[in-house]
């Protein structure tokens, strides 16, 4: 009996939320999966255990942390930077993308032109260039699979599904750590609030985006590039118990949902072991889960930056890039105490409201316009 050959992983964000998910399950199916690259920007100490434990052939650090990095790990090929990466990328069957931010766009166009399978946790690289990446994916043979909870879900109902008999899309949101709370006023809002997410573990980054909706934004606009489909089709609903985490409508008024419990193992293991599935050592969902199950409709009097969202998505290419530039800028402010939570949304529609051109064909433009949109979004603080 021949034995089955383990799939070679890069994990590019190896020390965020999802990179650990992703180690814990390639810890738990040894006999399936092997690390061959481990990829982080600061956390050097982190990355070092992650290293010594996986022993990948490959890691990628930021600048600052390489030095520590590379004296720890003299068995390992350490580099910095995106060009030094490639090899590491090249050694993979599956790159999952764990990176938080517009700087996973580089690292994941390049596994895309390697034509790897890539497990994309990674939202913005599909808001600010998902045309591109998806007709670079179709020219060199890669497979986009999303690890989002909500397009993972959908993904695997339409695989199920023909075209024409879809309707409407999906997408629920928890409401995140605001939802029960709307006698607070948004001016009281301080960041440990906004990251207190009640379901899910995640980055602060991630976590601010929930409290704002503009996260559920964002994942609209990955549905569309995703999907393929229009903006009118696209639904979002609060669902506070996150057990529902996507579902379709059919032309005949039929539903198909997807359920389980809120856990990032389930997503990420569909997508590294796809077309198969793992048994995950994860816990089960009860019918009896399902005896309170809530939907509301989103504010967007009071959280508007899934209103401005799908604006961006309207108005083309250069808004989604500006969307998204503004939006990591407003939210590390708020982080680091520089403005309050309202100003948030409001920063971002004064940067939408500017004219802003990109050619959409051209990395290099599109990460000019980035810079640029940052820059300007500083100037309003």
């Amino acid at each position: 009996m021949t034995e089955t050959r383990k799939k070679k992983v890069a994990v590019l964000g190896s020390t965020g939320t999802i990179g650990e998910n992703t180690l814990a399950l390639v810890k738990a199916f040894p006999d399936k999966y092997e690390v061959v690259c481990l990829a982080a920007h600061s956390s050097g100490d982190k990355l070092i255990a992650q290293a010594k434990e996986f022993r990948p052939k490959f890691v990628s650090v930021g600048a600052k942390a390489y030095p520590q990095v590379r004296e720890a790990l003299p068995e390992c090929e350490v580099s910095t930077g995106n060009d030094a990466l490639e090899a590491g990328l090249a050694a993979a069957d599956v790159v999952v993308v764990g990176i938080v931010g517009f700087a996973a766009l580089d690292p994941t166009l390049r596994a895309v032109r390697l034509g790897k399978t890539i497990a994309l946790a990674n939202k913005e690289s599909l808001v600010v260039s998902g045309r591109l990446i998806r007709r670079e994916a179709a020219k060199h043979g890669a497979r986009l699979l999303p690890v989002d909870s909500e397009h993972n879900a959908l993904f695997q109902i339409l695989e199920g599904t023909k075209p024409n008999e879809v309707d409407t899309l999906v997408l629920t949101a928890s409401g995140g750590p605001l939802l029960r709370r709307p006698e607070l006023p948004l001016d009281d809002v301080t960041p440990a609030i906004a990251v207190a997410h009640p379901n899910w573990k995640m980055g602060p980054k991630i976590s601010v985006d929930s409290a704002t909706l503009m996260n559920k934004g964002l994942e609209l606009i990955e549905a569309n590039v995703l999907f393929d489909v229009p903006n009118d089709k696209l639904e979002v609903w609060i669902h506070p118990q996150s057990i529902i985490h996507g579902a379709v409508v059919l032309t005949d008024g039929s539903i198909l949902a997807h359920m389980s419990r809120p856990d990032m193992k389930l997503s990420i293991g569909y997508a590294m072991a796809y077309p198969e599935r793992l048994k995950l050592p994860v816990p089960r969902l009860s019918l009896k889960d399902l005896s309170k199950l809530e939907f509301l409709e989103p504010d967007v009097k009071r959280f508007p930056c899934l209103r401005l969202a799908r604006e961006a998505l309207l108005a083309g290419t250069s808004s989604l890039i500006a969307l998204n530039a503004a939006n990591e800028i407003a939210v590390n402010a708020f982080l680091d105490g520089k403005i309050g939570f309202p100003r948030i949304p409001s920063l971002i529609e004064s940067c939408l409201a500017k004219s802003w051109q990109v050619r959409e064909d051209s990395l290099d433009d599109m990460i000019s316009l980035d810079d640029q949109v940052r820059q300007s979004c500083r100037e309003l603080f």
